[in-house]
Formats: structure tokens, C-alpha cells, sequence
């Protein structure tokens, strides 16, 4: 086989390899049956794992890859991603929605989570799930902008503070109680509703 034969068989067998599955939003956001609302520079998708009952996901139409690359030129943008946000309170006025960013992304390309309060989901799983969004690892929307607005950019986490974060007891995140583990955190979510 000629070197530029070998060459373009190289090329195609690449092309039809599978992502990384931290790229996989880069494939969601492109999926008509997941996008929810789309503007000029943002796209609302349903997350394919949701961890409560509502879950989107807002990503920038521009190539970032994550929070850490994130300065004052971006508030703007943040902005348009709250603005986004304030439109989901409204369509789920009892849901409780919070916004914001996880301190450290497990997915590329930048992405905010509007998740409602319930955490009620199959897809919540594990302690790790739980507090990516009940602990100072989720990171409000208002917090990124006035610390972009402060400093410029954002003071990344250190790995100490993940691991503590990650591993805090569980606790209900709307009453007092503490659950021995995620089974009856489950079962106790169920409570609330």
C-alpha cells in the first residue's frame, strides 16, 4: 500500500473513533432531541444524566474549555448565561433551580448546571454525585461573575480542598437530617416532595 493510501486509511479509522466521554457534551449540544433553548451564543440542553427531577445544561456556542479559562472579557457572556437561567425559574416556578458551575469540571467545554432542589433521579448515584452540587464545589453563577468582576479570573480549588469536598458527609439539602448513606438520602429526598 502507497504511503498516501496508508495515510488516508489512518485519517478515516480516526475519524470514526469514538470521543472521549468527557467530550460527549460537544455531541449532546449538537442533538436536536436535548437542546431546550438556543441564542446566538448559548445552548440549553437536557442533561443525558440528570441528578434531580429538572437538569439543563447552558454551554457557550464558543470553544471554552472550562471555568479555569474564564476572565473578565467572559462576564458578558455570563451574563447572557444568567439571563438563560432567570428564563427556567420562570417555566418551573416551584422547582427551586439553582445555577452554577462545578469548581472542577469532569466534562470539556464550560458548562453551567440549573438543577432544581429535589435531587430526586436514578442517575444520582453516589456521594461523589451528591456533593458536586451540595457543597462550595458547585460554584453560583453570581459567585463566577463577582469574582471575575474582583480578580479577573478565578482561583482554582486545590486538590486537598476537592478531596475534602467530595468526600463531606452526607446531609439532606433541605432539612437537618444526616443519612448513613446514599440509599436512605434516596429514600428520604422522596419526603420532601
Amino acid at each position: 500500500m502507497s504511503k498516501k493510501r496508508s495515510s488516508e486509511a489512518s485519517e478515516t479509522s480516526k475519524a470514526k473513533q469514538p470521543r472521549h466521554w468527557s467530550m460527549g457534551l460537544l455531541e449532546s449540544m449538537k442533538n436536536p432531541e436535548l437542546i431546550v433553548k438556543e441564542t446566538e451564543k448559548l445552548v440549553a440542553i437536557k442533561d443525558k444524566y440528570p441528578k434531580a427531577k429538572i437538569h439543563y445544561l447552558i454551554l457557550p456556542h464558543e470553544n471554552i474549555s472550562g471555568i479555569s479559562k474564564l476572565n473578565k472579557s467572559h462576564i458578558e457572556l455570563l451574563e447572557e448565561f444568567k439571563r438563560l437561567y432567570m428564563e427556567f425559574t420562570v417555566m418551573h416556578k416551584e422547582a427551586g433551580l439553582r445555577a452554577g458551575f462545578h469548581a472542577v469540571p469532569s466534562m470539556q467545554r464550560l458548562h453551567m448546571h440549573v438543577i432544581s432542589t429535589d435531587m430526586i433521579s436514578p442517575s444520582l448515584k453516589t456521594k461523589i454525585h451528591w456533593n458536586s452540587f451540595t457543597t462550595d464545589f458547585f460554584i453560583p453563577v453570581d459567585d463566577i461573575i463577582k469574582e471575575l468582576k474582583e480578580n479577573g479570573m478565578l482561583k482554582p480549588i486545590s486538590k486537598e480542598l476537592h478531596k475534602s469536598l467530595m468526600g463531606m458527609p452526607l446531609k439532606c439539602n433541605q432539612c437537618s437530617f444526616v443519612p448513613k448513606n446514599m440509599p436512605t438520602l434516596k429514600e428520604h429526598l422522596l419526603t420532601h416532595k
